[in-house]
């Protein structure tokens, strides 16, 4: 099988001839530091530990020119929308004729990254924003709404942009919105003012036959999923997790295989020992693989301070597991 092929297979649990290796990408500074450590200076990464090849289409989600103040009323509204125009020039990515062209014979999934969630459509890239919508959606919840119902308006005309040109694997929506302790909004909130925005892309997604839609979540957001089933995902790529209360073999027992799943092993176990890393391996990636639905990847990006040793010893180790 070729990694598009494998990849859907997997999303629709049949039968892959194995899963798909993903890997986020290894910074410059990590392979510096594992030089040090043993790996050879003139090493192809990508030869040592070959991974699925897989790309994502990043259009521009950003208003246009960019705010230096974001709106915060109902008289800024119209503005947003100004700015946020769906067939505007720069919102796909550089070649795009090129691209189309290139992708039609692909073998490998393409996924469109099509939503950054709740806080960073408002504008939270500091602490002072984050501060000024909480207020907001105590003071003013009909501005939040209405404001996040641009936003889901002009990603589901990118969509229609997009999918009318290729046809993609998966659809990517991000969602920064918890902490370790759990979202930083409720599940209630969270229905009413960002899934409800969601309802135009998700439309779009449909009327394209987007098979996978997935909710790319941070921290812990497990009070989230039974919303997100509902509304139409159907698979979570948790990062940087609390792992106890995301840990994907109790997701799988609770939410069954209505819910695919993308990661789920414990970055930290690489930074401690080659045992941390058998036992978290061993015990969490062979029952989801014969379950299905289930894509083995790392709970984070991979840093500087995960010794090069644990990290051969873990691909071995996937590659082990998954290929018997």
């Amino acid at each position: 099988m070729n990694s598009r092929e494998r990849f859907l297979e997997t999303m629709r649990y049949g039968s892959p001839d194995r899963v798909p290796y993903f890997e986020e990408g290894i910074r410059r500074e990590v392979l510096r530091e594992w030089r040090k450590q043993g790996l050879p200076k003139d090493a192809d990464i990508a030869q040592l530990f070959p991974s699925d090849q897989r790309e994502v289409i990043e259009v521009d989600l950003e208003p246009r020119p960019k705010f230096n103040k974001w709106p915060r009323s109902r008289s800024d509204l119209k503005e947003l929308f100004r700015r946020l125009l769906p067939y505007a020039r720069g919102r796909l990515p550089r070649g795009w004729a090129k691209k189309i062209r290139r992708w039609k014979d692909r073998d490998y999934p393409l996924m469109l990254r099509i939503h950054r969630g709740f806080f960073l459509s408002m504008g939270v890239y500091d602490w002072r924003r984050f501060s000024e919508l909480m207020d907001l959606l105590i003071d003013d919840p009909e501005f939040v709404r209405e404001a996040m119902k641009i936003q889901g308006e002009f990603a589901a005309g990118l969509a229609e942009r997009v999918l009318k040109d290729v046809v993609v694997d998966a659809a990517l929506f991000s969602e920064p919105i918890g902490g370790n302790y759990g979202p930083l909004i409720s599940p209630q909130m969270y229905e009413e003012m960002v899934l409800r925005s969601y309802e135009p892309v998700l439309d779009v997604l449909h009327k394209y036959k987007i098979e996978t839609i997935v909710l790319v979540t941070y921290a812990n957001a497990r009070a989230l999923i039974p919303s997100m089933l509902k509304w139409g995902f159907n698979c979570l790529w948790a990062c940087e997790v609390n792992i106890d209360a995301m840990d994907y073999r109790e997701l799988r027992r609770e939410f069954g295989r209505d819910l695919r799943l993308i990661g789920g092993i414990d970055l930290d176990s690489l930074r401690r020992d080659k045992e941390a890393v058998r036992r978290e391996v061993e015990e969490k990636v062979p029952p989801l693989v014969a379950d299905g639905g289930y894509v083995p990847l790392a709970d984070g990006r991979v840093r500087a301070d995960v010794p090069f040793e644990n990290y051969v010893y873990y691909r071995k180790l996937l590659e082990q597991i998954t290929r018997a």
